[in-house]
């Protein structure tokens, strides 16, 4: 796949992408190149990850390294992103650096990284598990290989989609932020059934299973979200007596406006 890569950056989504390279020995440990930015996160990559790969803590002089890879991907906080330098030494303006970073837009990333091609991606955190959803962006001048490369490294664990950079935003919200809005739902469907009477560990695995069960049948049966409510709704029945609270509550629009809300917070970091 390539012969050596840095990451910048090793938190849960990092490690997400690069481990079933890993794995698949599309990638050699010896030629991931790894900074992180306390003793503590060295320390503990060096302890606990499966695989050795090179880890350097970022005020060592040995970090340095990671500037003479052709690939990189960027994985910090954003808040982080003011205390990286580029070096001054590199050889190549062909280098590819792929950003995860939320809100941080291509022409941000290529006057911080002016020696680089820069692609920013969006992914989120079921891509843990290999259920991810990621949106690419592409830089000016991003060649062919390097459009494989940066595919290659979240194929393995979400489904990819290609955008111009003004769908990031609400792509970001509805795959990003919207995992703890279902979080929430789950949890508040749940405490119902501790309402009615059910143990909290119970009522959470039967929303959860209904869930599933639901996209299950949604997308096997080919149906829109409007045929589905309509398959379950009687006159005058349960379901029907609950989705009038809901709209009672503007739990529609209160849905949407948080999505909006997420987009446009999203656009206020770029």
């Amino acid at each position: 796949m390539t012969d050596k890569i840095a990451i910048i950056g090793f938190g849960n989504i990092a490690k997400a992408i690069i481990t079933p390279l890993l794995d698949r020995k599309l990638i050699l440990p010896e030629n991931v190149f790894c900074v992180v930015n306390s003793k503590k996160s060295l320390e503990n990559i060096k302890k606990n990850y499966i695989y050795k790969i090179n880890v350097f803590e970022s005020s060592s002089k040995d970090s340095k390294i990671i500037w003479d890879c052709n690939f990189k991907l960027l994985s910090v906080k954003p808040q982080q992103l003011k205390d990286i330098t580029e070096a001054d030494n590199i050889k190549t303006k062909d280098n590819l650096l792929v950003s995860i970073l939320a809100g941080v837009s291509i022409n941000k990333l290529t006057q911080k990284f002016p020696n680089h091609k820069c692609v920013r991606v969006v992914t989120n955190i079921p891509i843990t598990v290999g259920k991810g959803l990621t949106g690419i962006a592409w830089g000016e001048k991003i060649t062919k290989d390097q459009k494989e490369f940066t595919k290659k490294l979240f194929e393995n664990t979400s489904k990819i989609y290609e955008f111009t950079e003004d769908y990031l935003d609400i792509f970001l919200a509805l795959t990003s932020s919207a995992p703890a809005i279902i979080a929430l739902f789950i949890e508040a469907l749940s405490d119902g059934g501790l309402s009615g009477g059910l143990p909290k560990m119970l009522s959470e695995e039967l929303v959860m299973e209904m869930i599933l069960g639901t996209i299950s049948l949604i997308k096997e049966k080919k149906l829109t979200t409007t045929e589905l409510k309509n398959l379950v709704t009687s006159p005058g029945g349960t379901t029907i007596s609950a989705l009038r609270v809901l709209e009672k509550k503007s739990v529609r629009s209160a849905l949407i406006e948080s999505i909006v809300s997420a987009s446009n917070r999203s656009k206020e970091f770029s």
